[in-house]
């Protein structure tokens, strides 16, 4: 009985280890500050799905997970790296998140996902050559669910902030920025950029605080930790039903705020989602 559980075991971690390749070296965003020159940038929607690396052969996440995609999503995909989102629509990450997760995930789930391609890894060129190539890759691969993010110029940072309020009010995240002579590198730079209404960041759960009124006997507050120590409450964002089953002890949460205190807490903090590495 001791061997065969020890087997067992060792298969589960086999398994497990599979399922993880080497992390990919990915192009990162650096928060977007307002000094540059906007006319040197292309612009696109900031979705908010999952990220998904095609190596020419399979489909990762940013950690190096193997994605369980059927395939017919993926037979179509050239054997060379792209580099997109895995997405179902605005305000719907949750769905496309508990989809890429399952290892067995229906065909009518696969369906409702398309991936939407920003950036071509291996290509040699600046951005503005892989964005020429990509619409050509993307016309010559021919599929619904294969589709390119729209990437366009703008004048001025008037038409930024325009064009970031329309997107937010219709359920969007906020932009991407994307240098249009800068080749593509690993790590964070300022050739990507992001800009969104409030910034966005990962903390440790290490309470559970009681709810008062109509959250008792439910989650009032999560308080959490940054690092360096910080701990602060997290009270709002949450729906009902996170509120009667929160997120565990030692998981990490995403929330989102707008700037820090003197002391380094994140102003007017809100629960965004549990994160999804």
């Amino acid at each position: 009985m001791f061997f065969r559980s020890a087997f067992l075991c060792i298969l589960a971690c086999l398994f497990s280890l599979s399922a993880y390749a080497e992390k990919p070296q990915l192009l990162l965003a650096k928060v977007y500050k307002g000094d540059i020159e906007l006319t040197q940038y292309w612009v696109s929607e900031k979705l908010d799905g999952v990220r998904g690396y095609w190596d020419g052969k399979q489909l990762r996440t940013r950690q190096g997970r193997t994605i369980a995609a059927p395939q017919w999503f993926v037979e179509a995909l050239p054997d060379v790296a792209l580099d997109g989102e895995l997405w179902i629509g605005r305000e719907r990450f949750d769905e496309v998140s508990a989809i890429i997760r399952r290892q067995q995930a229906t065909e009518q789930d696969w369906r409702k996902v398309k991936y939407m391609l920003f950036d071509l890894p291996g290509h040699p060129g600046t951005f503005n050559e892989r964005v020429a190539a990509l619409k050509r890759l993307v016309a010559k691969i021919d599929r619904r669910w294969v589709q390119m993010i729209p990437q366009r110029k703008l004048a001025d940072e008037e038409a930024l902030m325009a064009l970031l309020d329309q997107v937010v009010e219709q359920g969007g995240e906020g932009l991407m920025l994307h240098k249009g002579e800068s080749r593509y590198h690993s790590g964070r730079r300022a050739d990507l950029l992001k800009l969104k209404p409030w910034q966005d960041a990962e903390a440790t759960v290490v309470a559970h605080l009681p709810g008062k009124g109509k959250y008792e006997g439910k989650l009032g507050a999560l308080l959490v930790e940054i690092p360096g120590g910080i701990r602060f409450r997290l009270g709002s964002g949450f729906t009902d039903q996170q509120r009667a089953d929160p997120p565990p002890l030692g998981s990490q949460v995403t929330y989102k705020y707008t700037g820090l205190t003197s002391r380094g807490v994140p102003r007017f903090a809100s629960f965004l989602r549990i994160y999804r590495p």
